[in-house]
């Protein structure tokens, strides 16, 4: 006899829509359910991409993002919420303010600031209302070494630097920063290593996995972010989460599926 289903954990992703289903809110769903969580969505802007680039954008209102993101409070009980694409200070003051009055768990903040083909994504303005009102509210933030440069406002060129950019975003009011990949070390057989770099409060944790030489990164940092989240939905540990959740993506590139004329999507749809 079999017994009543567990109900699954809600994961609620606030993030843009990449039509060619690579990144964005699409790539969020699909990794939340690929380690069976539910995935909720708020649409935050309407991008025009594929992958060889972006070629624009329509932004959603605050408001339109604030119904959707409260709708989906009102009905769930939602363990982990990530954010992506969050194109205007208003988006971004409206996502916070509610995070702070109506969420308790772990937020993921992955701070979309400008894609692979240079198209920027967030302004100036907008960029320091995240730091100032988002930020602090985060249990982690997932920047690119990019990200992380136009966050802390110097060039990230060696481990030193990039330590002082992680503990800089700590001051700036993160729990927890992981700064993703973007760069490589050399193993002592002269394999090549990806390199993500995790700042807490109680010191730095380095994360390796194989370097894979190819042009299907589609999406990764919104999968690895939404990886996280998931992971944190189901009761993992930071750490934990981070681990497992670069080796799924590891795996994901190394499996892509050959997809596109560009910057090839990677394999999200892997059973966990």
């Amino acid at each position: 006899m079999s017994g009543v289903p567990q109900k699954p954990p809600v994961c609620l992703t606030i993030a843009g829509l990449d039509p060619s289903g690579g990144a964005g809110i699409v790539a969020d769903i699909k990794t939340m359910s690929a380690f069976g969580c539910f995935a909720a969505a708020a649409v935050t802007s309407v991008t025009f991409q594929n992958t060889t680039g972006v070629f624009g954008a329509v932004h959603q209102s605050a408001e339109s993002v604030r119904r959707q993101f409260e709708a989906v409070l009102d009905d769930y009980d939602i363990s982990v919420i990530k954010t992506g694409m969050l194109p205007t200070g208003e988006i971004i003051g409206a996502v916070a303010d509610i995070v702070s009055s109506r969420h308790r768990g772990p937020l993921v903040v992955d701070p979309v600031v400008r894609s692979t083909s240079g198209f920027d994504l967030i302004d100036d303005a907008a960029l320091k209302v995240l730091t100032e009102k988002l930020m602090p509210l985060a249990t982690v933030v997932t920047p690119n070494l990019a990200e992380a440069e136009r966050i802390v406002g110097f060039s990230i060129k060696a481990d030193e630097t990039l330590a002082r950019a992680g503990e800089k975003m700590l001051s700036m009011g993160a729990k927890n920063v992981l700064i993703k990949g973007g760069h490589q070390t050399v193993d002592a057989r002269s394999r090549r290593q990806a390199v993500d770099t995790l700042v807490t409060h109680g010191g730095i944790h380095v994360f390796t996995t194989d370097f894979i030489d190819t042009r299907a990164t589609h999406g990764t940092g919104c999968t690895l972010a939404s990886a996280i989240a998931a992971n944190m939905a189901l009761g993992k540990e930071l750490s934990e989460a981070v681990r497992i959740s670069k080796e799924f993506v590891t795996e994901a590139i190394r499996t892509a599926p050959g997809l596109g004329h560009g910057h090839s999507p990677i394999n999200i749809t892997l059973q966990v």
